[in-house]
């Protein structure tokens, strides 16, 4: 039977008293429901993008106001609102279909393992080259979760080769989503943007497909940062092949839609330069910490930079409640996908002054960081090892970073959290290049241990204001750095 995903409960979901059923779309709206129930991470994710962008393109908030007094959830009229898409969103059958080219497309058929970002392509596969990505997992899909998976490949495609588009944020984009911590209903609402209903003729699957053979590309429409299309995109034209109950493969065709110049609302962008074009932020492999807050959760130094995803500056601009932000996507290297990243993170609300010094306090480490990796080259191999090193200082200060935070907020003043995080950061550093470099010191060559030496008195110096970091370090505390000898003072 063909499955509409709109009328047809097939998303599964956790309650508050933890059972297990299976909701239509509509039935986001009641309030005992806790979390989608995929059996992947990045499905359940994507599954709450596409909650989110069905009440946008049904039935947004107009407003603030129209925000604040539709918080409380009303699932019949959310069924009503939905019930006119219901045309768009067949999975399998004749017409239109979800997410997939108007048109059938003739072809071989892939198996269905390519909708999943960490299968094996084919040519991984031929060869022999998926050691950190899999082949063959997936003979085939169910309806509702070859469903979600469509999704989740439109949504955040990768580098596929030639003509193969990525997703409007590139491959593996950082999705985040603001979450007052009242179950899926909170989460979904906080983070629709305003807006008025879509109309079908603006879902692209509805249209002839826009190719992009000779480079065209698809822009927002004029005026706009973003339309109903950030939430469905087609980058990939895409078949799928339905045997039965059951999809067994996937028809593709190069040269899908190639977008440009859209800003996701549940991503953060950053630009190299002023006045360029906004990039979308991807994850770093790792575990996400407070280096990674600003321009993500907190503003960052140059607004023209880096700017938060829109659900983020909203969620403030429509509530004064303390809320978490969900963190997720692939980190990815090209094509390759290295791991898939999911964190909740505080979101900081903090007077503007405030906010300043926690900039100040993460640009601080930065520096401390950058320059604790420097002297540790005379130690540790180029590379992965330093790298590890840098990682390690972040996550060793991160409980004291959250104990500045909270220092503010009791009152203790910018210049006594400054004093204390430059002491934190001076002894973590110090004791991690003592423990690399001084072990077993008399045993090295005369040479080294002669860099080993320098390297210390340089990184003593850094925190004494000293030298390139050491100054950026110091300026990033509201701390003047010490004159260099001989100048006049």
């Amino acid at each position: 039977m063909p499955l509409n995903l709109i009328t047809e409960q097939w998303i599964p979901v956790v309650d508050k008293f933890g059972s297990r059923r299976i909701i239509a779309p509509w039935e986001m709206a009641d309030m005992s429901l806790q979390r989608p129930d995929w059996p992947r991470g990045d499905l359940n994710i994507a599954c709450l993008e596409l909650l989110v962008g069905l009440v946008f393109m049904a039935d947004p908030p107009a407003s603030r106001d129209d925000w604040v007094a539709r918080v409380q959830p009303d699932p019949e009229r959310l069924k009503g609102k939905l019930a006119p898409y219901a045309p768009a969103f067949n999975l399998t059958g004749e017409g239109p279909l979800f997410l997939q080219d108007l048109e059938p497309l003739d072809g071989s058929p892939n198996p269905v393992d390519m909708l999943f970002i960490d299968s094996a392509g084919a040519n991984t596969a031929k060869k022999n080259a998926d050691l950190m990505v899999h082949r063959d997992r997936y003979r085939g899909l169910d309806l509702p979760l070859a469903a979600m998976a469509l999704h989740t490949f439109q949504a955040h495609a990768p580098s596929g080769g030639a003509g193969n588009r990525t997703s409007m944020r590139g491959g593996g984009p950082m999705v985040t989503l603001v979450d007052p911590g009242q179950g899926l209903w909170s989460i979904i609402w906080a983070n629709v943007p305003n807006g008025m209903p879509a109309a079908l003729s603006e879902l692209p699957w509805m249209n002839p497909t826009r190719v992009s053979d000779n480079n065209q590309v698809v822009l927002p429409p004029q005026g706009q940062r973003f339309s109903v299309e950030a939430f469905f995109g087609v980058p990939r034209r895409l078949h799928l092949v339905v045997e039965g109950d059951v999809i067994t493969g996937v028809v593709q065709k190069p040269y899908g839609t190639n977008y440009g110049i859209w800003m996701h609302p549940l991503s953060p962008y950053y630009r190299i330069k002023a006045g360029e074009e906004p990039l979308p932020v991807h994850p770093k492999a790792g575990s996400f910490g407070y280096r990674n807050w600003l321009g993500i959760l907190a503003q960052s130094r140059d607004a023209e930079l880096a700017e938060r995803a829109h659900c983020v500056n909203l969620w403030e601009q429509r509530s004064r409640k303390e809320a978490s932000v969900i963190l997720a996507g692939w980190s990815m290297d090209n094509m390759k996908p290295r791991d898939f990243v999911h964190s909740v993170q505080p979101l900081i609300d903090l007077p503007e002054d405030e906010t300043i010094c926690l900039i100040g306090l993460v640009t601080a480490a930065d520096n401390a960081a950058i320059a604790l990796r420097g002297s540790l080259v005379p130690v540790l191999a180029k590379g992965e090892g330093l790298e590890a090193e840098r990682e390690a200082f972040y996550a060793a200060t991160e409980p004291a970073f959250v104990g500045c935070l909270a220092a503010l907020k009791m009152g203790e003043s910018i210049e006594e959290v400054y004093a204390c995080w430059l002491k934190v950061l001076r002894s973590e550093v110090l004791s991690r290049f003592d423990a690399l470099s001084l072990s077993a010191i008399d045993q090295r060559d005369t040479s080294d241990i002669e860099k080993i030496v320098n390297a210390r008195r340089a990184l003593t110096g850094t925190f004494a204001g000293y030298g390139k970091f050491g100054r950026l370090l110091f300026e990033a505390l509201e701390k003047e750095p010490p004159k260099a000898k001989g100048k006049a003072a």
